[in-house]
């Protein structure tokens, strides 16, 4: 960087230049489109798979493709994304940061174009892919670039807060496009194009969830304008340029003093998204079954219906179809709101998570204090989600452009609490790994950790979940889902805890190794 930059320079540590601001802000969007496009597919799935296969929720049709749409995506991107922590400590943070961030928006945006059930698979695949891959390069990346221990913890906590708040924002994204899809303009294939992909339904052209995955191009928007203002990784060039940087190994990560790091992060990471996975993803198919919103629900689908007859429609089939589609979205209405809720939890518990560590003593035991709050609160939660009563204490009404209507009850206070335990940990890993390898593993012992670990095994997660619930004899999928909730995300939490006792406390000299 040059000297003539104007800086202002914080209590200690690294100058704060307009270079590494630019670098906070490109790092803290991936961070949140990260959780963006993830957390699309929980609020999408119900109605795109009545639209693209036809199956009711609870069917076993709908429940294999449940299962297939959080695993599949998952599974793809924790083998490509263990070749991108390869290809960071290759190539280098910046290149690799970028393309996955490109590779992620288009997948999205062209997902809303799916006219079949294999076309949304195969998006979601790719979509995952640079979602995986994104988040190594930044964190390495922002890890190097301060090398300030309380300097470092506090960037690398408060941009993955911005995680938290691309939650928040696709909720706020799919609320907005059920309100106003019908005036949105028609999504179609290009006819050059329709011989390859078929069309897309009537019903389809002005469907919410089609324009919820479109949003997902809005990241590369600002990227495409940063980028030739992003410099390289200073601590990973200087390797380079000395020609004192070694070639990245898998096999090095299982060297007798890594294996042990290996093993345990990746054990600590599956566990942390499993139970959010597992359990907190699975909102969307649990809601339906709360009294209240069912009680709502039939009423929005009899409003629907009584509107279409003052305006002359009579045919039984159409007006049953409208009441379907008005409860539809009055109930992706509700689940929206405690997604929201669960990502304000989230975000808070990032920001203390980050505070936390910018102290931190020792590692193991500030996880454990998050582990242990959720390890009680999560089965208890889903175990009496639909038992007991879901009282509604009050509303409150921040206008549908900000967060619109977030109810506070028994169960969304709950939401908040498990949001915010479950997410801090995801917090603590981006923390956490960079110090346990050194520059030429970092990207590919990071990568092992979060694809391996996160996104193979603790995303499989929600299709555990989902067998579990078709295994269950209850009556009605919510209380299904809400039970297996219950069993895999406390086995998650359990195993998680288990594991945080065999973490080594890292040594801050790591980071310029």
């Amino acid at each position: 960087m040059s000297s003539s930059t104007a800086t202002s320079s914080g209590p200690s540590g690294t100058q704060w230049t307009y270079v590494t601001w630019l670098i906070c802000i490109i790092a803290a969007i991936g961070f949140a489109f990260d959780i963006y496009e993830l957390l699309m597919l929980p609020l999408i799935l119900r109605d795109a798979l009545r639209e693209l296969i036809g199956a009711a929720p609870g069917s076993p049709e709908f429940n294999k493709w449940l299962a297939l749409l959080f695993y599949m995506p998952a599974l793809c991107g924790g083998i490509f994304g263990l070749l991108g922590g390869y290809l960071t400590d290759r190539f280098g943070r910046r290149a690799v940061l970028t393309w996955s961030i490109l590779l992620y928006a288009f997948s999205a945006f062209f997902a809303g174009f799916s006219t079949n059930i294999y076309m949304l698979l195969f998006f979601r695949c790719t979509t995952f892919i640079g979602v995986c891959v994104e988040f190594v390069a930044a964190v390495a990346w922002l890890a190097e670039l301060f090398p300030d221990p309380k300097q470092r913890e506090k960037v690398l906590g408060y941009t993955q807060a911005f995680s938290s708040i691309g939650g928040l924002m696709v909720a706020i994204a799919n609320g907005l496009a059920v309100q106003f899809s019908a005036n949105f303009f028609e999504i179609s294939i290009p006819s050059f194009l329709a011989g390859i992909f078929g069309q897309i339904s009537d019903v389809g052209q002005h469907a919410a969830w089609r324009y919820t995955l479109m949003s997902g191009l809005i990241p590369a928007i600002p990227l495409i304008v940063i980028r030739p203002f992003l410099p390289e990784s200073p601590v990973w060039s200087e390797k380079r340029k000395a020609g004192t940087l070694k070639r990245p190994s898998i096999a090095a990560l299982f060297a007798p003093d890594l294996r042990r790091t290996t093993l345990i992060t990746t054990i600590g990471f599956a566990c942390s998204l499993g139970a959010a996975f597992g359990a907190i993803q699975q909102m969307p198919q649990i809601v339906p079954g709360l009294k209240e919103v069912q009680a709502q629900a039939k009423v929005a689908g009899e409003k629907a219906v009584a509107d279409a007859k003052k305006n002359g429609e009579t045919n039984e089939e159409k007006l049953a179809a409208k009441a379907k589609a008005a409860s539809g979205s009055y109930v992706q209405k509700i689940a929206s709101e405690y997604t929201k809720v669960q990502e304000l939890g989230g975000l808070v518990g990032r920001f203390l998570m980050a505070l936390a560590l910018a102290g931190v003593i020792f590692w193991g035991r500030t996880l454990r204090m998050f582990q242990i709050v959720g390890l009680i609160a999560l089965p208890l939660l889903f175990w009496f989600f639909l038992r007991v009563e879901n009282r509604t204490f009050f509303e409150i009404n921040l206008e549908a452009i900000l967060l619109g209507k977030l109810p506070i009850t028994t169960m969304s206070l709950g939401m908040f609490l498990i949001g915010l335990v479950t997410v801090a940990q995801l917090s603590f890993w981006g923390n956490y790994l960079p110090h346990v390898y050194p520059v030429h593993l970092r990207g590919t012992g990071e990568s092992f950790a979060a694809n391996i670990g996160g996104r193979m095994i603790g995303t499989s997660a929600a299709a555990v979940t989902a067998f579990l619930a078709g295994l269950l004899p209850y009556e009605g999928g919510p209380l299904k889902y809400a039970t297996a909730a219950a069993v895999v995300g406390g086995i998650c939490y359990l195993i998680g805890f288990i594991a945080s006792f065999g973490l080594t406390e890292p040594k801050d000299a790591n980071i310029k190794d």
